[in-house]
């Protein structure tokens, strides 16, 4: 398999696609847009989430193999911690986020629900339960604009991990050696399990192939070297 070639591919597509994203909500080098209409919103994030995912699967391949000192431990700032932060660069999030099931450990099942018949109509039996109200949709904005700030952000983020990849491959390639040193970590991959974020069973845009082949090369990628 021929790693750097498959690097280059992939990322040549993904950096078109990242332009297009730019060119949609007008950015021009690390300038926000702080809103910005609903249904161009929803566009960009329709296409970022699995660019994202395409580019976590980049890193795993450029990590492959890579061997790398374990990083100093650095002392904690001073001061109120992210003061500032708003001027930095944003920092690509290496790991897929987790899939939420806390909500279906705390739901509880009735196992044998108690049956009511109720024979004609009784105002009396009415009156035990009130009428629901109904409950009126949030008015949109009357602009119909939404705040773009940590969309921008995330864009921004992608662009720079993209411009840098050797750098991201080496941040990966540091939490390896840190899991290594202490198992007790919570996740073991930077890939969830099952679909990656943003996949769709149906290509509609050409992300979404490219997230389908960088998918499948992480995964090759992260299997134990047996030669």
């Amino acid at each position: 398999m021929d790693w750097s070639r498959a690097i280059e591919r992939n990322s040549e597509a993904l950096k078109d696609i990242i332009e297009v994203l730019f060119a949609m909500l007008g950015l021009v080098g690390e300038a926000t847009v702080a809103r910005f209409p609903r249904s161009v919103h929803s566009g960009v994030l329709r296409v970022l989430r699995p660019a994202e995912s395409a580019m976590r699967r980049l890193i795993v391949i450029a990590a492959r193999g890579l061997v790398v000192k374990p990083a100093p431990s650095r002392p904690m700032p001073a001061g109120p911690i992210g003061k500032g932060g708003g001027s930095r660069r944003p920092s690509f999030q290496l790991f897929d986020p987790r899939k939420n099931f806390e909500s279906l450990h705390h739901r509880t099942f009735t196992r044998n629900p108690p049956r009511i018949h109720i024979f004609g109509s009784d105002p009396r039996v009415a009156a035990l339960w009130p009428a629901p109200q109904p409950v009126a949709d949030p008015a949109p904005p009357p602009d119909d604009l939404v705040n773009t700030e940590r969309l921008t952000r995330r864009l921004q983020a992608l662009k720079f991990a993209l411009e840098d990849l050797p750098r991201q491959a080496r941040r990966l390639a540091r939490w390896r050696v840190r899991w290594e040193n202490a198992p007790h970590l919570k996740f073991r991959s930077p890939l969830r399990p099952g679909h990656p974020p943003g996949h769709r069973r149906k290509a509609i845009h050409e992300v979404d192939e490219l997230l389908a082949e960088c998918h499948g090369l992480a995964c090759d990628a992260l299997k134990p070297d047996t030669s």
